[in-house]
């Protein structure tokens, strides 16, 4: 049931463009032409669906890759300093990114810049680069006191084969947090969609359907439930294979 609930949502957002004719044909707004009918403009419903969900799902997988790419290794360093200062020179201006709540930053991003993917991946990036920072250097902190790493350190071992050691040390915690950190990418990529951000009001986009078509709601409400609902088995999902993974895989 769980994969299912990865899989279908994952299947129609890269798999879907395939399926959609490049001419489709237009009929009045909010009726039941079509499988599921039409939208706000009159346009297919179930080719939006198909044509929606790969901007979703690629942003937020491209975001919480660029996260987890800065903010691991940031936290490592922090926690394997010998030099306090310098812990807290790392840290502490993390505490003022996490203090600004993610939607308004999205909400200033969106007043600044103008609809564009790459805008759109560095937002939510950022937005979780400090979390990984944080949950990084907590389960580094406790690997940089271990003796064996004091040991390598004394024999003189390079600082690559010190590195892969705290990395395989922290894979566990990386992994447990690594479902929460997806569902929230795909939260706030839909959020962003929602405002705006990342790609144009009229765009085939999930997120972008459920907000344009949302006036509609009692008329033709396939065009906001489906939608709605890919996003929703998709966030769920993801989080219970990991969750089931890491119960199957013992450390």
């Amino acid at each position: 049931m769980r994969l299912l609930l990865v899989l279908a949502p994952l299947a129609l957002a890269l798999l879907g463009p395939l399926f959609v004719p490049e001419r489709q044909q237009r009929h009045a707004p909010f009726t039941d032409s079509g499988p599921l009918g039409t939208d706000f403009v009159g346009r297919d419903v179930w080719y939006q669906v198909l044509s929606g969900g790969r901007t979703v799902v690629l942003v937020a997988v491209v975001a919480a890759a660029l996260a987890y790419a800065i903010g691991v290794p940031y936290g490592v360093a922090a926690a394997t300093t010998r030099r306090r200062w310098v812990d807290e020179v790392l840290m502490r201006p993390l505490d003022l990114l996490l203090a600004v709540p993610s939607l308004l930053v999205l909400i200033l991003v969106a007043t600044i810049a103008g609809p564009g993917l790459v805008v759109l991946i560095v937002v939510v990036a950022l937005v979780g680069f400090p979390d990984v920072a944080r949950i990084s250097r907590a389960a580094a902190l406790e690997v940089a006191g271990r003796p064996a790493l004091e040991a390598m350190r004394l024999q003189g071992e390079s600082l690559r084969r010190r590195t892969g050691y705290i990395g395989r040390s922290i894979s566990r915690s990386l992994a447990a947090d690594l479902g929460t950190r997806l569902t929230a990418s795909l939260y706030l990529v839909a959020s962003a969609s929602f405002l705006g951000v990342g790609v144009p009001p009229d765009a085939a986009d999930w997120a972008v359907m459920v907000d344009r078509n949302r006036v509609g709601l009692f008329l033709q409400p396939w065009a906001v439930v489906v939608p709605a609902a890919l996003i929703v088995c998709l966030s769920v999902g993801v989080n219970l294979v990991f969750d089931r993974a890491l119960k199957e895989v013992r450390p």
